[in-house]
């Protein structure tokens, strides 16, 4: 399948639309075990860790690079623990800082400029790839914005180890707004994990409350692909509600819950 992608801090799901027999499809309530009793979801809340050695927001190439860097490892540690405890498997995730997409990498192409920043993760190798243009180091960006993009992104790694993210991909769906819909699943669980993430590691050396308010409150458009702003608001607040990833089951959801 393509990778997924974030361009700044606006996500897309790059998968292709299968669309299969009504006899096959795959309406909520969904019952893939592995989807809505996954073990990630019995193991408790995240463990309680740190991330004090996180350095200022960047302004350089360099600087995003030891930013990303130091974000990344944090990550491994918090979702190590927890895989392990889960007993699921756990592998840390591959890194690669690109100044383009390598062609047809992943089933897709960086159809972007060279001044856009970018993450991708391709489940083929679990590869986290990173663009990092003007946006991380010149732009608008500040606060808790890139720390939650590289923990967004993360959690699909998350999901691929616990069988999540092939299981959801594995659904089939009788139409386009049932594709949709497991994408959303999917989408909106990613993002309710990174900030379950960023609760385990809460507080951040020099961010306050009022930092993560606007991340939880920057959700201002709806979308098809990615679901109601108010939806992903909800589920980004439970995440840091409760540092649990039990609290992100988007699976078990009623379709208005991911809409």
């Amino acid at each position: 399948m393509k990778p997924l992608k974030i361009t700044a801090l606006a996500c897309a799901l790059l998968t292709p639309l299968t669309v299969t027999a009504a006899a096959h499809a795959s309406a909520y309530p969904v019952k893939n075990p592995v989807l809505v009793k996954n073990a990630l979801y019995q193991a408790g809340p995240l463990p309680t860790t740190t991330c004090n050695n996180l350095p200022d927001e960047p302004t350089t190439p360099a600087e995003a690079r030891t930013y990303i860097n130091e974000a990344l490892r944090c990550l491994e540690n918090t979702w190590g623990q927890h895989l392990q405890k889960a007993g699921l498997p756990y592998e840390p995730a591959k890194v690669q800082y690109v100044t383009r997409l390598p062609k047809n990498y992943c089933g897709s192409e960086d159809g972007e400029t060279i001044q856009s920043s970018e993450v991708w993760y391709c489940d083929w190798d679990r590869t986290l790839s990173f663009k990092i243009g003007k946006y991380w180091l010149l732009g608008p960006i500040t606060g808790l914005d890139l720390f939650n993009t590289i923990a967004d992104t993360y959690s699909y790694h998350v999901q691929k180890q616990a069988g999540l993210y092939d299981a959801g991909e594995d659904l089939r769906a009788a139409s386009k707004a049932e594709h949709l819909e497991q994408g959303r699943r999917i989408y909106q669980q990613a993002e309710c994990l990174g900030a379950a993430f960023t609760k385990s590691v809460w507080p951040l050396p020099g961010k306050t409350e009022r930092d993560w308010e606007k991340v939880a409150s920057s959700f201002y458009r709806d979308s098809a692909e990615y679901g109601k702003a108010a939806n992903r608001k909800r589920w980004v607040k439970a995440g840091f509600r409760t540092a649990d990833p039990a609290s992100c089951n988007t699976w078990a959801a009623a379709s208005s819950k991911v809409s």
